[in-house]
Order: structure tokens, then C-alpha cells, then sequence
């Protein structure tokens, strides 16, 4: 298989994603050890905006800069968290999906400087985070618990915390693996506390569909698994349309065995109302997968729950 001399990655500038990116250049050099990279950074609307999301066009604002780099030829291939990546519009023109690397923990973690687990901290517990899904979760299972919003990357939320703008953090579990601190987890939450986000823990590679070389010297980096479960997820919160300010959740897994499975939810942001759907798909098609559970919400009135919040 011929290589690129060359490849130009960009990807949003946060310590985040930049560990993010060097997990790429490092298993892209064992596939292909005769391929230069180099970084090429952006600052998105998203970093820069540390209000509401829904108010700067919601998860897309962390992709629209780096999807302008790759479309105008600056860069040859974009590092994307999934889970930032909007499914309920289709990728830009002329760009396409050359890999999901290997997926990664997708549950989220706990940090609480007094090493008090979720179900010990007091009532009161201010516990920073801005995302509508996890504060949707802590208002059902964990009323007693305060929600404060909180943006910025894991550096700068753990920095509030110590300044004491909150109690404890909610943080992913693989984001803090990316950025080398595992140390201050205090509890890894279980799925089944936590569900976790659309595309959780998962690397996607985007390039230009017209530039094939690097999209096969890239599609090696892909790992089957991840790319069965990334599908069935995607198609499920495409066909849901959720918003930015839609408290959605959810997970595929697949087995060994072949056997592909989908767990997910929908809530209302008080957590009074929990929608939830698990189906099997055995060796389907991934996208069925996630459509049938899509509609299996939607009899269950998702579609009223979601256009019901302001957005």
C-alpha cells in the first residue's frame, strides 16, 4: 500500500487534543514508519466560547475551524473526538471518515478532592460540569446534589475546583487517561450510574474524500469494533435530531462474537423523565441498529421530550 510522504493533522490546540493527536502519530508510524506528520493547530469557536454551547452552534463549534483547515488543503487529515462531532447533520462536503481508532473508556469518572465516592457526598455537593446529560442523570439518581455550570478543558475545570468554584468534578474517565492524570479520579462511575455520551471515548479520522492516498494509509489505523459501534450510535442520534441542549445518552458494544447491542436514553433536563431502549442487532447492520432503537424512543414520545427544550 503506497503512503503519503507527508501528513498535516489538524486538530483543535487544548493539551487535550493534542495528546490526542500524538496517539495518532505514534500508531501511525508503527503502521507506516516512512510518513512525516506534522500538527497543524487550531483554536475553535468552541475553546474560545465558554458560555452555552447552543448559543454557537452547539458541538459543532469545536469542529468548524478544523473541518475549514482540512476542506481548503492546510491539512490532510483532522483528529475528531465523536462525541463533538454533530450527527444530526451529515459531514461537510467533500469529507469523509478514513478510521475510528480503537475505543477507549467511555465512562466518566468522579474527582473529589475529599476522596468521597458519588453516593457519599453530601446534599448541597456543587459538582461542576456544563454537559445536560450528566446534569439530566444527577438530577434522577442524585437530587440532593447541586449542578454548577463549567466549561473549559480538564486542566482548567480541575483549576476551578481547587479554587473553589465547585465541589467535585465530572470528567471522562478516558480524557483524563489522554492528558496523564488518572491520579485524580476518585470513582469511575459504572454505565449503568452514568450513561455516557454518543461516540464516548472514540478517535475518528477525517480526511478530503478525493484524497484516497491518505485515506488508505490511514484506514489501517481502524479498528472494526469501534467503527460497528460508532455507526449504530451515529445513526441513532441522527435519526433521534436531538440538540445541543438534549439530555441523550448512550452506548453500542460490540461482542466478540459478533453480536452488536445498543443501550441508550433520553431524559428531561429535572430527570423526571427517563426514556429508556436496549435492542440486539446479533450480526445486522449497525445503522438498523441504531434507527430501530432510535424509534423505539420515539414511540416512547422522544420526539415531544426533545422539541419541548429550549434550544
Amino acid at each position: 500500500m503506497s503512503a503519503p510522504e507527508l501528513i498535516r493533522i489538524v486538530s483543535r490546540s487544548s493539551p487535550m487534543a493534542l495528546a490526542q493527536v500524538e496517539r495518532v502519530r505514534t500508531e501511525l508510524a508503527a503502521l507506516h514508519p516512512g510518513v512525516a506528520t506534522e500538527v497543524v493547530p487550531v483554536t475553535t469557536t468552541g475553546d474560545r466560547w465558554m458560555g452555552d454551547l447552543s448559543q454557537v452552534e452547539g458541538k459543532g463549534a469545536f469542529t468548524k475551524e478544523v473541518d475549514a483547515a482540512l476542506l481548503s488543503g492546510e491539512a490532510d487529515v483532522a483528529v475528531h473526538c465523536v462525541k463533538d462531532i454533530p450527527a444530526d447533520r451529515p459531514l461537510p462536503a467533500g469529507t469523509t471518515f478514513a478510521a475510528f481508532l480503537k475505543r477507549d473508556d467511555v465512562r466518566d469518572a468522579l474527582i473529589h478532592p475529599g476522596g468521597l465516592t458519588l453516593d457519599e457526598l453530601p446534599p448541597g455537593t456543587r459538582i461542576g460540569t456544563s454537559s445536560v446529560r450528566r446534569r439530566a442523570q444527577l438530577a434522577a439518581s442524585h437530587p440532593h446534589l447541586e449542578t454548577v455550570p463549567m466549561r473549559g478543558n480538564a486542566n482548567r475545570r480541575m483549576e476551578k475546583l481547587h479554587a473553589g468554584e465547585a465541589d467535585a468534578l465530572l470528567l471522562a474517565v478516558s480524557g483524563l487517561h489522554r492528558i496523564d492524570r488518572p491520579d485524580v479520579i476518585t470513582e469511575v462511575l459504572s454505565v449503568e450510574q452514568m450513561c455516557p455520551p454518543i461516540g464516548a471515548g472514540v478517535l475518528a479520522l477525517q480526511c478530503r474524500e478525493d484524497d484516497t492516498v491518505t485515506v488508505d494509509a490511514l484506514s489501517g489505523l481502524g479498528d472494526p469494533g469501534t467503527h460497528r459501534e460508532t455507526q449504530a450510535e451515529r445513526m441513532f442520534l441522527h435519526v433521534l435530531q436531538g440538540h445541543c441542549n438534549s439530555p441523550i445518552a448512550g452506548y453500542a458494544r460490540a461482542e466478540r462474537g459478533g453480536d452488536l447491542s445498543l443501550r441508550a436514553c433520553v431524559f428531561t433536563p429535572d430527570g423526571k423523565t427517563v426514556l429508556n431502549a436496549h435492542e440486539w442487532a446479533g450480526r445486522l447492520d449497525p445503522a438498523t441498529l441504531g434507527t430501530s432503537v432510535a424509534v423505539a424512543l420515539l414511540r416512547q414520545g422522544a420526539r415531544e421530550l426533545i422539541d419541548g427544550i429550549p434550544h
